[in-house]
């Protein structure tokens, strides 16, 4: 998966450091800026101050170079300390603190919005419930949904489906695709689990109807009624109807090179670059670390290598030994839309690993070009930051570093 650091801003510090030299360089004003209207911090640094007509003293020109000089160096430090920090771990290897919205990919969607109605208005008096297992689906898989009305007070409102139907959607001169009916009931079955709750739920299974071969975007509609007036709701799905590639069911683990990996069979039909994730609990079951797969495969079969980096074991000393659970999948597609042909998913637990101790695990930093040069960079804003601060006022300490307090 691209990785989500933004490039380092190489030319912030530069931009800033051309700013702050005019400011440096130009004369003296004429007629120096005034301090906020708030009562002014005692201490020195208005020891050279110069009374303002309403009392207040005027910040002088010195004291406006010395602060932006202090802003420059604490910039610096953060931007260097932060990309230090954020990348002593691999994109591939993240703790899940990092990554909240990919620990239970496999959640229901839900949300409660006023009930829509037609020309764009809104029934604030009915609240609809709604529910959405998943958003994309590879060949063979299903979505289930449900909806549900209460009132203003929370209590449940009789509601009645009128009509729900699903279709693809198409764009431009695209022939529409045929609508099918999409089954919502109240009766305890299938996508239901309680019976006669006024909560309805249908199932949308596109490879087992007319949208079969449809590639991109379902939506499907519900009309129904509530509280005395008509509303509908939307569900939107993407779905593959060709599965690139398929898992082999074959898993293995191995500690290698400091780390721990997980090796998973994939039968690769269609050749491209392929995005694997995985989740991984310790042996309490307590969530700890994405695994990601990024890189291009050939057809055939292969192997993809989800990692849990060393230093990432070392550090959080997770209950071993690790379970690997909710893999999902795709074969990125670009300048098209959709983007993706999905994998099918692997809900739940994938694979109970074996390993039990951390021998062969390494605590050391992840290392590559690329992080040293953007290290390298932004090391070299902040010695610049900082020599300036120096030599415009040698006599005052430089302000403390993020990276551990120390200058």
């Amino acid at each position: 998966m691209p990785s989500s650091f933004n490039k380092p801003l190489i030319g912030l510090g530069v931009a800033l450091a051309v700013a702050l030299g005019l400011w440096l360089g130009r004369g003296e004003p004429e007629a120096a800026p005034q301090a906020a209207a708030a009562p002014p911090p005692s201490g020195p640094q208005f020891s050279n101050a110069v009374p303002g007509g309403d009392g207040l003293p005027v910040v002088s020109d010195r004291q406006e170079r010395r602060r932006l000089l202090v802003e420059q160096v604490r910039l610096t430090d953060h931007s260097y300390c932060s990309y230090l920090e954020g990348s002593r771990y691999p994109m591939e290897s993240r703790p899940v603190a990092q990554n909240p919205d990919q620990v239970h990919p496999n959640q229901p969607v839900v949300e409660a919005n006023p009930m829509r109605m037609e020309g764009g208005a809104t029934n604030g008096s009915v609240l609809l419930q709604t529910s959405q297992s998943h958003v994309y689906l590879a060949a063979g898989e299903a979505a289930a949904f449900s909806l549900r009305a209460v009132d203003s007070q929370g209590q449940t409102l009789p509601i009645v489906i009128t009509r729900a139907v699903a279709q693809g959607m198409t764009y431009g001169a695209s022939r529409p695709t045929p609508q099918v009916a999409v089954p919502f009931a109240d009766d305890g079955g299938g996508a239901d689990p309680v019976a006669g709750d006024n909560a309805y739920a249908g199932t949308l299974a596109p490879g087992q109807g007319g949208l079969a071969g449809f590639h991109g975007t379902i939506r499907t509609e519900v009309r129904y009624t509530a509280g005395g007036r008509s509303g509908f709701a939307l569900f939107d799905v993407i779905y593959t109807p060709v599965l690139p590639a398929t898992w082999t069911g074959k898993v293995r683990e191995a500690v290698e090179e400091g780390s721990l990996h997980y090796y998973l069979g994939l039968e690769v039909r269609q050749p491209g670059r392929y995005i694997v994730t995985g989740r991984v609990d310790d042996a309490r079951g307590k969530p700890f670390a994405v695994a990601t797969f990024n890189d291009v495969l050939q057809t055939g079969t292969r192997e993809v290598k989800l990692t849990v980096f060393g230093k990432l074991l070392k550090d959080e000393s997770p209950a071993m030994p690790l379970t690997l659970r909710d893999v999902d999948g795709y074969l990125l597609r670009e300048n098209v839309d959709p983007d993706r042909l999905l994998v099918p998913r692997l809900q739940g637990r994938v694979f109970a690993g074996r390993t039990r101790s951390m021998d062969g695990v390494s605590d050391a930093e992840w290392q590559s070009e690329e992080r040293s040069r953007y290290l390298n960079e932004y090391a070299k804003d902040r010695n610049a930051a900082r020599a300036a601060l120096a030599a415009f006022d040698p006599a005052q300490p430089l302000p403390p570093s993020a990276c551990g307090g120390k200058p």
